[in-house]
Parts: structure tokens; sequence; C-alpha cells
């Protein structure tokens, strides 16, 4: 999943990317998590680094994109940013905000599709990890960040992702080694849980995406380090 901001604070336009990415979506097999932002500084105040590509607007009544952006680059180097705008000579004061693209308003949908399947290329090749499984009757290449959690069943394991279940043959210590590195953490013998897609800890158990995984007594101490951890480094 690909978690997209649009900061517009013009309603139409707001719709209008909002229907393009819709469209992109259906169209080229991607899966987006929208973000709507009526200015810049809707989008700035507390922002948190959790989007993969924003959108931006360059004129708004109280926080200009260009603004905007400067803010954001100073607790994200990674969201990959591009500009919508009227006026092209914002183009070169995009490159000190590292912004990737802009396109020009009124914005076709061709001229659109094109320079996103730019920002998603750039953002891929930034954090794309994945991890190939074996299935039943054949392979399967899964992009890690869409992992949300991994459930041991015996020799079973079953990979829970954004886009449905993968059962897989292995062990759970093997696939533990693997992943510890990616912020993979066991929060009981039955479950490896990818901290990026812990919601909260709620009565002993991890929320993810609103499941309520157990924790063990174990366990819990040590997985709350390595959350807190995570999460220490995810707000810097």
């Amino acid at each position: 999943m690909i978690k997209i901001a649009i900061v517009e604070d013009e309603h139409a336009y707001a719709m209008q990317l909002q229907e393009y990415l819709r469209q992109y979506e259906s169209e080229n097999g991607e899966v987006f998590e929208i973000s709507l932002f009526s200015d810049g500084d809707e989008i700035v105040n507390k922002y948190k680094p959790v989007y993969d590509i924003i959108l931006m607007d360059v004129e708004m009544k109280f926080m200009d994109g260009m603004s905007a952006a400067e803010e954001i680059r100073k607790v994200d180097t990674e969201v990959v940013i591009m500009f919508i705008t009227n006026m092209p000579q914002y183009a070169i004061r995009g490159y000190a905000v590292d912004a990737l693209d802009y396109v020009l308003k009124p914005v076709s949908y061709f001229a659109f599709s094109q320079r996103l399947s730019r920002a998603i290329g750039r953002m891929k090749k930034r954090e794309s990890k994945t991890i190939a499984i074996s299935i039943k009757g054949g392979t399967v290449r899964l992009d890690v960040a869409n992992i949300t959690y991994i459930e041991s069943q015996g020799h079973t394991l079953i990979f829970h992702t954004h886009t449905g279940c993968y059962e897989s043959s292995g062990t759970m210590k093997e696939l533990e080694k693997e992943l510890s590195a990616l912020n993979f953490y066991r929060g009981n013998k039955g479950y490896l849980i990818n901290l990026a897609h812990v919601e909260r800890v709620l009565d002993g158990c991890a929320i993810v995406r609103g499941e309520q995984l157990g924790l063990s007594r174990a366990r819990k101490k040590e997985f709350m380090e390595a959350l807190t951890r995570y999460w220490g480094e995810v707000m810097k």
C-alpha cells in the first residue's frame, strides 16, 4: 500500500486528484491510502513521516506549498514531493526541497499519471524490500512493508498482508532471523509482528490494523522496548 497526501485548498482540484489516483489504481494494480489536507499548515502541524508521496499545491491561503515542503523536509527526507501549480517558475525553487516533479494546472490525467509513475518508481527504489515465499502451486514475492504480521500454526506460516493471506511452510525461528533487521518482532510464540503496523498496545495485546494480537508474559517487556525504540526513530 502506498500512502499519499493531497495538500490542496481548492476542493475541485483535490477531488480531481483523488479521482485520478483511483483511476491510476485500477489501471496499474496499485493500492493507495489517500489523506486530504486543505492547506500547508494543516499537514505541517504535528507532521509525522508516514507518507510515501505528497501532492502539494503551491499557492494556498495560510501556508504555501513551498514553505510547507521546507518544514516537512526538516523531519522527513524520504517522502516524495510533487508540486501542483499554475506557475512553472516554482519548479526551480523545488530543487531546494528535493521535489521530484511538478504538474501544471489545469491537470490532465496523462501528464499526472506519467509523473505519478515516476514518483512511485523513486519511492519503490528507496524503500522496496521483498521476500519470496513458497506457496501451494508456486512462489510469490511479498513487499515486506505490506506484511502486517506472520502467524505460525504448527509447520504452517500465514503471512497477513494488505491484500490477503498467504500460507507457506517453514519455521518462525528462521523467519525471525531474516526479518529482525526490518522491524519485525515476536509478540508471542505464534506471532511475528511488523512494528510499523502496530497502532497501540491495549490490555496485553498489540493492535495491528484493528486486530488484537496477544503478547505473552515472557515476551511483552522486550516487545514493548522494541516498539518504543521503533516509535522513537519514526518520530525523530
